[in-house]
């Protein structure tokens, strides 16, 4: 499925992001970035944020904007501009201190730790004003001949730095994020924080391995909709399931190994609840199959909601 103009320039923020976070981890390390890293790192930055995705929206969404309304002498879209502007001075330091590691000057890695922090508060700030604000306002506002103009601008723009130019910068970035050493977000989270997390959402999680064994369960020490005990860890998740069922059980599991589900869900009435089942594969970063994830949930509440209950007026 093709993505639409919104997720193509939100796409661009996640990975840039990454990017941002991966950087800060390596000039971090106690060896410092190669000096190849921060080559990719300004490469990046100059050639495909700074010239290529603010060029977009530069040239081909906020003009459309201010068309349908949108002042850019004030407002949100008078912001983003102006931020454009400073992230380019910004930058600038961020080039010429990258640029004069890169070469050798490695006692100049703190300039550029300054440099970029600078310029990654900023733009890290700017991405959350554009996705939660300006998009969001672009949504509502542009036509379905706005859309198509969108499109085709960003994929002009891409295509005058040659061809296949969001791949190509988008592997430089990926390149810098493994390079980096980027952890997924919980890495920075307590064993007992993330533990109380999933017994805290209301819902209860089950997690078989790609061996078909019972790893994990939520809600411990809490009244369950479907009791289970410690015994269940490390039991063949067919010996959990009624005889009858095991079908249905296996064919599931077959079906999430071999990619061929994204999803399997059932619901019944207990006790007057209505409770509504989920299983999910889980796999990695690559797509490798780890395992299945059940998530059972008592939507009988959430079945009875009517009107609206917001948290801003």
């Amino acid at each position: 499925m093709l993505k639409t103009w919104h997720e193509l320039l939100v796409e661009d923020h996640e990975t840039t992001e990454k990017l941002f976070d991966a950087v800060s981890k390596a000039c971090a390390s106690p060896n410092g970035p190669t000096r190849p890293f921060i080559a990719d790192v300004v490469i990046y930055l100059n050639e495909y944020v700074d010239g290529c995705h603010n060029k977009k929206e530069e040239n081909h969404l906020f003009p459309i904007l201010e068309q349908r309304g949108i002042p850019s002498d004030g407002g949100p879209l008078a912001v983003m501009l102006a931020e454009h502007e400073q992230s380019k001075r910004f930058l600038a330091q961020v080039t010429k201190t990258g640029n004069a590691y890169a070469h050798g000057n490695l006692a100049i890695l703190s300039d550029f730790v300054a440099a970029f922090n600078a310029y990654a508060t900023l733009v890290k700030t700017h991405y959350w004003k554009e996705n939660d604000i300006l998009f969001k306002m672009a949504q509502r506002t542009l036509t379905d001949a706005d859309v198509e103009s969108v499109m085709a601008g960003i994929v002009k723009t891409e295509a005058a730095l040659g061809p296949n130019t969001h791949e190509h910068y988008h592997a430089i970035a990926r390149r810098v994020i493994a390079a980096g050493g980027l952890e997924d977000l919980s890495f920075g989270l307590e064993r007992e924080i993330l533990a109380a997390m999933l017994n805290t959402l209301p819902v209860e999680l089950s997690f078989v391995d790609a061996n078909d064994i019972v790893r994990y369960f939520s809600h411990e020490n809490r009244e369950k909709i479907f009791g289970r005990t410690r015994g269940a860890i490390g039991a063949q998740v067919q010996n959990c399931h009624p005889r009858k069922s095991l079908h249905i059980v296996n064919t599931i599991l077959a079906d999430f190994k071999a990619g061929k589900r994204e999803v399997a869900e059932f619901w019944l009435e207990i006790n007057g609840k209505f409770i509504h089942i989920r299983y999910y594969p889980v796999c990695d970063s690559s797509g490798i199959y780890l395992g299945c994830l059940e998530v059972v949930q008592d939507v009988t509440g959430i079945r009875a909601l009517t009107g609206q209950k917001r948290l801003i007026d």
